[in-house]
């Protein structure tokens, strides 16, 4: 247990996080690693290009069947993907109701209890979005993913939700071991990304862990529900996912304890970078009709 390698990746919705994942942690088990994914998304999208399946039955949803997750065996959660990589998804209520942390804290407490982080060398939790509610931020706040690694894009948003998660990271960092790994750009061709991407992690007092290239090869293996790893294994995008799991993987105790920054900061990171050009306040709240009048 002792070199037990506890991750986990964050990222804004959409970002490409659940896909990035599975596609880095294919590559880590060619490098003979034992990997279990625990997917933290009510979706239960964590593991489906793992397990070739739309999604996989969730410990939550096993419970509610068989009456309570007491009731539960570890072999009834765990199923094994490509490369004997072993899957589990937490799952959540339906939309709407309830808490969908639940499912995490649950999942969390019950593979721990049951031994299911014998005999393998990493856990990868996949989490759902922004650090905003006590169940997603499990894995932090109860110093279970020692390592953080937080996928972004040069989109301002993408950004913004990497620095809130790095909050989340700092609020933690002292009372247990959690560190900010590193930040993975999945990019999105947007101006200047690499630069916003390496400037965003400088600022962050951490480092841009590696910059995945667009290739349309990772949509055309998703629509096969499978890893580019897998689908194409002697494609550049599988080697860049190599390269990335290897950063990784040699990335052990590199990490660091964030240093967020403010919106106004940001802001200024993107002005600097000619993303975003001052706002005139003296224009702020015009309709367009009043702002043609103005330059008329």
């Amino acid at each position: 247990m002792s070199s037990l390698r506890q991750i986990a990746f964050y990222g804004k919705g959409g970002i490409g996080k659940s896909t990035t994942s599975q596609n880095t942690l294919a590559a880590l088990a060619e490098l003979g690693q034992r990997i279990l994914i625990v997917g933290c998304d009510p979706k239960a999208d964590s593991t489906r290009l793992i397990l070739h399946a739309k999604a996989q039955d969730t410990i939550l949803s096993l419970a509610a069947n068989a009456g309570s997750v007491e009731d539960l065996e570890i072999e009834d959660v765990i199923k094994l993907g490509y490369k004997d990589i072993r899957c589990v998804e937490s799952g959540g209520p339906e939309p709407g109701v309830g808490c969908a942390g639940r499912g995490v804290i649950t999942s969390i407490n019950f593979l721990e209890e049951n031994g299911a982080y014998e005999d393998i060398d990493y856990v990868s939790y996949d989490v759902l979005g922004d650090v905003v509610c006590g169940g997603f931020a499990m894995p932090i706040r109860e110093n279970k993913a020692q390592e953080i690694y937080i996928v972004m894009s040069g989109e301002m948003m993408a950004m913004y939700a990497a620095n809130n998660i790095s909050k989340g990271i700092l609020k933690y960092a002292n009372s247990g071991g959690v560190r900010l790994g590193g930040l993975i750009c999945n990019e999105r061709q947007t101006d200047k990304e690499l630069e916003l991407a390496d400037a965003l992690a400088k600022k962050l007092g951490s480092r841009l862990i590696y910059f995945v290239p667009r290739d349309n090869v990772v949509q055309h293996a998703e629509l096969r529900r499978m890893t580019v790893l897998e689908y194409a294994p002697e494609s550049k995008q599988a080697d860049h996912y190599r390269n990335l799991a290897t950063k990784i993987h040699n990335n052990a105790g590199q990490g660091a304890i964030p240093t967020p920054i403010s919106m106004d900061e940001l802001e200024d990171m993107l002005m600097e970078h000619g993303i975003i050009k001052p706002v005139d306040e003296s224009l702020v709240g015009k309709t367009a009709a009043e702002l043609a009048a103005v330059s008329a």
